[in-house]
């Protein structure tokens, strides 16, 4: 467990996929996702991220700068960021003309969390930049242009404007060890997918810390774990809501991807082998139920993986279920620093 975590201080996230549910459109998602971001604002969450994902039936958030712009306008404290921006998608000029934008439209409260997964398949990436690299050094390039542009003395004779001397800290997200490596050699905080990608995640950590190069802004390293919860009165209301989610990764992983479905009763007893063993390695980075039963899950949660942060993300179908459930596990989590 970490020291942080001993004095009570390890804070709590939101990750937001924009989700759009069955019977729903994009703008009922965005309309919940403002309602959502005030309340995490109200609850004490440190960030509020949107994930850069395209071609999704179920997911809003594909024009990722534009949506935080919506967040940020509607909200007065808390940090929003991109968890993250999809860097194969674009030029890192526009990324840091996009980010330099918004954090002189809300000066300290802007991330920028970068990915290199194309967030969408194949047919979507190419429509999106046209230019499908198979190099792996041009994620590294990338990330290196971009802290460039935003650097107060770019080395390139092109200036991003806005952009140039932004202080958007930049964070590398991964799902596998390249991103620990990526993050830990520029000296940058890092952010791993455990909510739906845990299989490589303690390795990944390990390397993450264990070769990490201090840097001016960040002189530890930072880790940052994604962790699915979904609370309720009851554990049984809890399983049931989460099995919207449980659905929704079934069908996304076996190519029928869609909105989110409503919950439905005995949906896992209805699962074959493999699909019950898919859900029981995501669920692994979960914590399903009541006050108590989410308290328990977080805290060994930290307490195995010494994470400085959780991104907390919670795929309910119900918007007030959802907003409960978020409230609940801030709620839980304070009663739990408090006794410690």
């Amino acid at each position: 467990m970490t020291e942080a975590d001993k004095q009570g201080a390890v804070p709590l996230s939101v990750l937001d996929l924009a989700p759009i549910v069955q019977g729903g459109d994009a703008g009922q998602s965005f309309r919940n996702t403002v309602a959502l971001a005030q309340q995490a604002e109200r609850l004490g969450y440190h960030r509020y991220w949107l994930a850069e994902h395209h071609g999704m039936p179920g997911i809003a958030s594909a024009a990722t700068a534009v949506l935080i712009a919506h967040v940020a306008a509607a909200t007065r404290t808390i940090r929003v960021g991109a968890g993250g921006v999809m860097l194969p998608n674009h030029s890192p000029l526009v990324i840091a003309e996009q980010f330099g934008t918004l954090e002189a439209l809300f000066p300290g409260r802007i991330d920028l969390g970068l990915g290199r997964a194309p967030g969408s398949d194949q047919a979507t990436a190419r429509a999106l930049r046209r230019n499908l690299q198979s190099d792996p050094d041009e994620f590294p390039r990338d990330v290196l242009e971009l802290i460039d542009f935003m650097s107060d003395e770019p080395r390139q004779s092109v200036r991003a404007v806005p952009g140039q001397g932004a202080k958007v800290p930049v964070w590398i997200l991964g799902s596998s060890l390249f991103g620990a490596q990526l993050a830990a050699m520029l000296g940058l905080p890092y952010a791993f997918a455990s909510h739906f990608a845990p299989q490589q995640m303690m390795d990944a950590i390990e390397i993450y810390r264990a070769s990490y190069k201090p840097s001016a802004r960040w002189p530890k390293p930072y880790v940052m774990l994604g962790f699915n919860v979904v609370a309720a009165e009851t554990d049984e209301e809890a399983q049931l809501l989460a099995t919207s989610q449980q659905q929704a990764f079934v069908n996304l992983r076996s190519g029928r991807p869609g909105k989110l479905p409503p919950p439905l009763p005995g949906y896992r007893q209805s699962l074959g082998a493999a699909e019950k063993a898919l859900l029981e390695s995501v669920l692994s980075c979960a914590a399903i139920g009541s006050a108590e039963t989410v308290r328990a899950g977080l805290r060994a949660f930290v307490a195995r993986t010494g994470a400085d942060e959780l991104m907390i993300a919670s795929q309910v179908y119900d918007h007030e279920a959802r907003m409960r459930s978020y409230a609940i596990a801030m709620e839980a989590w304070q009663v739990r620093t408090l006794h410690d």
